[in-house]
């Protein structure tokens, strides 16, 4: 990995994921976790604060990013949740089959190379009767933001770790296997609208 990557980018997103309008969003999201969690993507720890310990068994916390890890550490070490690092990338989910109750997946699924196989492989650890809570931004609907939105992502990806602007995360959990029990989609206030149409809720295997 290069210096950018390992050592500036986890400061610029640990930055632009804990704005208040996102924190709000994961607020939303995050406290119903239950029992065995996996949370894809954990990043800085930015929902450690969400989580209800009464409620949580067990957290793994898959990030492969070492940058990401070590701006990590001191909240992780100081959380009263059971935590397990799990330093692989999401389309390899190194548990067992039907082994989670709850995944996590906020602000991630745009940067994960191959977000098919990463969510399949969600849809394989999570058991019969689980959930995925998800909050992610991605295509909006309307044309010209739309439009501006494939223009900008060539130029956008490489400076935020991979980040795409044009995915349609309901979309993308109903073709890996997931219903959607419940969405709500909307722009986040305050933020540029070409990154700022936000998808959240929850949904369940089928």
């Amino acid at each position: 990995m290069s210096l950018y990557h390992e050592h500036i980018l986890p400061h610029l997103i640990a930055f632009t994921c804990s704005q208040p309008q996102i924190m709000k969003k994961r607020s939303q999201v995050v406290p119903a976790a239950r029992g065995r969690v996996l949370e894809v993507g954990f990043g800085s720890g930015t929902n450690l604060d969400f989580y209800d310990p009464a409620r949580v068994d067990h957290l793994f916390a898959l990030e492969p990013s070492a940058g990401m890890r070590r701006k990590a550490s001191q909240a992780v070490e100081h959380s009263a949740l059971s935590i397990e690092w799990l330093d692989l990338p999401g389309e390899e989910i190194p548990l067992d089959n039907n082994s989670v109750d709850t995944v996590v997946l906020t602000y991630t699924a745009c940067t994960i190379p191959d977000a098919a196989a990463a969510l399949a492989q969600m849809r394989r650890v999570l058991k019969p009767g689980g959930q995925l809570l998800f909050s992610e931004h991605g295509a909006a609907p309307d044309p010209g933001i739309a439009t501006w939105q494939r223009r900008i992502e060539p130029v956008w990806k490489p400076i935020a770790g991979g980040c795409h602007l044009t995915r349609k995360p309901d979309v993308m959990l109903e073709e890996a296997g997931f219903r959607l029990a419940s969405i709500e989609r909307a722009y986040l206030p305050k933020s540029p609208k070409f990154a700022a149409f936000n998808y959240s809720g929850c949904a369940v295997p089928v």
